[in-house]
């Protein structure tokens, strides 16, 4: 199991909120990610490494 963040992005650029996750792996981290785009662009990390951004306008990537 991997731990992630899912960081929530304001219109500023600067993060507003996270989400902590414990998924199998990148695509279980992906797939709950996606879930999560509500109006604001959304970064997954997985400690140091950014694993996707997720676009508001494209929630379905």
């Amino acid at each position: 199991m991997a731990e992630y963040r899912v960081y929530t992005v304001g219109i500023d650029g600067h993060f507003v909120g996270y989400e902590p996750l414990v998924c199998l792996d990148d695509r279980e981290a992906i797939a709950k990610a996606e879930r999560l785009v509500d109006g604001h662009d959304i970064e997954l990390w997985s400690g140091d490494r950014l694993v996707i951004q997720l676009n508001r306008k494209t929630p379905g990537r």
